[in-house]
């Protein structure tokens, strides 16, 4: 079911369904799994262009050789832009840490003072896809096999979708906006508890 929170189409899944990334089972492999990079804005790309040399030092030497081959994004599929990837697979910013989990090198540079830049947008929310369209936004929860370990850990915490994803809801779209989520989830709940 779709409902509308102030100019925005969002799926009534993001409540429904719950989630908590548990990255000691899944290693983070949405990072490395996949058909395409991670969708960016044209201002976010501009963003790792600007501060790629502060990035750099974090990234593995494969990431590196691509983005200086090809550049830090590419055109997708479906003509959007994305994170250019490695061996047409992986994102080129991941690096592996000494337990061999995937982590996000734009968002280590980000920790260690060196960019201002947290991560894309589309990483942030994910399982929440946004999708523009001409007179609205809609938010989707993407279902993903490799994200079955954050289905089973949310519903052990019992931590819906958009609470797990507070943090960057916020981001993208201000506390009113959660606020309001917050609402739109109570009445759902007295909905469903009839």
């Amino acid at each position: 079911m779709l409902i509308e929170v102030h100019d925005k189409i969002v799926s009534t899944q993001i409540f429904e369904r719950k989630f908590v990334c548990d990255l000691t089972a899944c290693k983070g492999a949405c990072c490395v799994h996949g058909d395409a990079g991670a969708p960016l804005t044209m201002e976010e790309a501009s963003i790792l262009e600007d501060d790629l040399d502060k990035i750099i030092p974090f990234m593995r030497e494969e990431g590196i050789a691509e983005v200086r081959k090809t550049g830090v994004f590419y055109i997708d599929q479906e003509n959007d832009i994305a994170t250019t990837l490695v061996n047409a697979q992986e994102c080129a910013f991941v690096y592996f840490d000494d337990a061999g989990i995937t982590k996000c090198a734009i968002e280590k540079a980000n920790k260690e003072g060196k960019t201002e830049f947290k991560k894309p947008i589309s990483c942030h929310l994910y399982p929440i896809r946004v999708k523009e369209f001409k007179d609205f936004t809609a938010l989707n929860y993407n279902e993903w096999n490799i994200c079955e370990p954050a289905c089973a850990c949310g519903e052990k915490l019992d931590v819906p979708v958009f609470r797990f994803l507070k943090e960057p809801i916020i981001r993208a779209f201000g506390e009113k906006f959660f606020d309001e989520l917050v609402i739109v989830d109570e009445e759902l709940s007295k909905t469903n508890q009839k």
